[in-house]
């Protein structure tokens, strides 16, 4: 017989117990979507989502279980519960077999075919499940909960389950020997240490424990909310070294996103579930079976949660992931956080404009930026500028001029804006960025108050249009930089679990004509010989596309062309944005067939800014259709899963 204080005792760690187990079934469902979101390709990822898959049956049912009142409802979700503990077996020789694929030691044929076997084994058991002979009738009267009865089918069940287990964990040990970087040793040590928390925490040993649980109910619920508590942790630290798999993302970065994942999901959901649960036992002591104060709790905690991560999350993001590069980082975030778009420099130009009006009360007021030999409007205020196209021969007026000297042009003041002097040469002009133009009333002349307040914010708009200059420069270098250090990421990311293999893969860099041949395959997108005679005809997916199109390669190589575009696309509905601009270019110019200048007037951009736009734009599409072929060989090579 149990004390007051034992009861008591006893019913708060199987609450605490109850909390767990949704937690696990929440924590387990975001890490779920999380492999399937961001790792997908990956053999790796893809096992290991389906043992997420079934930890979250398993305790999903019992956490549904264990609030149930009637019969029927407890034996259902009892039995539900197995379809996830059927799967985790086949689930880990999958994952194992992945973990040996990826250091380095494909199979043979052998272990995928096992691997595959193991998972029809496990369907034989779940349709004994379905029959009921796999297990037998609920027991509900003897204690400490509800289980099943034991069948000999469970015991064969039992020796399978071990078995397979102990085989996927020769495979771990296998691939852990393998690995020849440091990272990917201790990653291996955390993916090994992890994947035990659901091999053993899934399993329902009240099949072959009941009597004992029976008698010593408190040391039973303290165990199960044990390894609750460690299966919790866990499956947390498995997630981790599996987030590494199959992305060439950097470290911090892979680190950073699973962090904010599991904060803002998990952790705030199962903050709330517990928050939800203590308030509505707090309400029944008082003899309140629902009250106010559930909804209300719940509802804080989710708001107070999401805004501390919020604000915290720089702040962790930098002392825990930038590490010796934190001043780097930290300088590319400022510039992130101040860089000046195209929408932010034609806010700070339209204001200076409205003053510039405001100030000479003209009618109209523009602002053009120096492209070369041209000038390009970038904005106007007021009444049009009719006669834009005479602007460019303007400019030789301004090339020499040293002072704060307006001119005139038709019945406009113009000022050149330059940019600031850096060096000692004050006899030479600095570069012209551009010019303002202030409309003017005939006969006007400018008062000298007037002609220093303009020329002041002449020079607003001057070092707005220097820092869209410099701006343009580090873009342009990101552009030349970014495939070089996308190949290195992806070279570093390989290179963590199998060095040599990976590293001296001859498929890993596309060739360097590919996005010459994209671009001449897109030029003549609806017919031509650079289209029917290209040599990405002889690429496999071209060839297997081909194969479905009745043997037109000219429709396949199109067809490959057209879903390349399509993964340049920005997720949402179509817009004339920055984020959209190398999809519209591509869409514009090559789908539609319209003229350059047509496409750079649609996008309200030079057509020498176009033609960098579009480099970048093709190469983009090259890089989509190198990736598609890869991923076909690979699948053709091991088969998949």
């Amino acid at each position: 017989m149990f004390s007051g204080w034992d009861t008591s005792l006893l019913a708060g760690i199987k609450t605490l117990n109850q909390i767990l187990t949704a937690g696990i079934a929440i924590m387990a469902f975001s890490l779920l979507i999380y492999a399937l979101t961001f790792n997908l390709r990956d053999r790796v990822a893809r096992s290991f989502a389906v043992i997420m898959l079934s930890v979250v049956v398993v305790f999903t049912s019992e956490a549904i279980q264990s609030t149930v009142n009637t019969v029927n409802l407890i034996e259902l979700f009892l039995r539900i519960q197995w379809i996830g503990i059927a799967f985790l077996p086949p689930a880990y020789l999958h994952l194992s077999d992945a973990l040996l694929v990826t250091a380095g030691r494909p199979s043979r044929g052998r272990r995928r075919l096992a691997v595959r076997a193991m998972y029809f084994v496990s369907a034989g058991f779940l349709l004994l499940l379905s029959t009921g002979q796999l297990l037998g009738p609920i027991i509900l009267s003897a204690p400490p909960a509800p289980h099943l009865a034991r069948t000999p089918w469970v015991s064969i069940f039992t020796i399978y389950y071990i078995a397979i287990m102990v085989w996927a964990g020769v495979n771990f040990l296998r691939a852990f020997q393998r690995m020849l970087t440091r990272s990917g040793r201790r990653r291996m040590l955390y993916l090994m240490a992890g994947a035990t928390a659901p091999a053993l925490g899934s399993y329902p040993y009240l099949l072959y424990g009941s009597t004992f649980a029976a008698g010593f109910p408190l040391i039973f619920w303290a165990t199960a909310t044990t390894i609750n508590l460690l299966v919790g942790g866990l499956i947390v630290v498995m997630a981790y070294s599996v987030a590494f798999f199959g992305v060439s993302w950097p470290d911090r970065v892979v680190k950073s996103r699973l962090f904010k994942w599991i904060l803002r999901g998990p952790v705030t959901a199962s903050f709330a579930l517990t928050v939800m649960t203590l308030t509505r036992r707090a309400g029944e002591i008082f003899g309140l079976p629902y009250n106010a104060g559930v909804p209300v709790a719940t509802v804080a905690t989710v708001l107070l949660l999401e805004h501390t991560i919020t604000m915290l999350a720089p702040l962790w993001e930098r002392w825990l992931f930038f590490g010796g590069d934190r001043s780097e980082l930290t300088m590319l975030q400022n510039i992130e956080e101040r860089l000046l778009t195209q929408s932010d420099l034609r806010q700070f130009l339209e204001a200076v404009l409205a003053a510039v009006r405001d100030h000479m009360q003209s009618p109209s007021a523009f602002i053009a930026a120096r492209d070369g030999d041209d000038l390009d409007l970038l904005i106007n205020a007021g009444r049009p500028l009719l006669e834009k196209d005479e602007l460019s021969s303007t400019i030789q007026k301004f090339a020499d001029e040293t002072d704060h000297v307006e001119f005139l042009w038709n019945d406009y003041w113009l000022l050149p804006l330059r940019q600031r002097r850096n060096d000692l040469d004050l006899d030479q002009a600095p570069p012209l960025l551009g010019i303002l133009g202030v409309a003017r009333s005939s006969g006007q002349m400018l008062e000298p108050e007037q002609r220093q307040s303009l020329w002041r914010l002449a020079e607003r708009a001057a070092f707005a249009l220097e820092d869209r200059q410099l701006q343009q420069r580090v873009f342009r270098s990101l552009e030349d930089l970014t495939p070089q250090a996308e190949l290195l990421q992806r070279m570093r990311a390989v290179g963590r679990y199998d060095s040599k293999a990976s590293l001296l893969a001859e498929e890993f860099a596309p060739d360097p004509a590919m996005a010459e041949w994209v671009r001449e395959a897109l030029n003549h997108y609806w017919g031509g010989p650079k289209l029917t005679e290209s040599p990405l005809i002889q690429l496999r997916i071209v060839q297997e596309t081909a194969r479905e199109n009745d043997g037109n390669t000219a429709n396949a190589l199109r067809s490959i062309l057209k879903k390349a575009v399509e993964q340049v696309r920005p997720q949402g509905d179509r817009r004339f944005t920055t984020e959209w601009t190398l999809y519209n270019i591509l869409d514009l110019k090559f789908i539609e067939g319209r003229k350059v200048r047509e496409v750079a007037a649609r996008l309200a951009m030079s057509e020498a800014d176009l033609y960098r736009k579009q480099r970048v734009a093709v190469e983009a599409v090259a890089k989509a259709i190198f990736e598609m072929e890869n991923q076909t060989n690979l699948v053709e090579r091991e088969g998949g899963l």
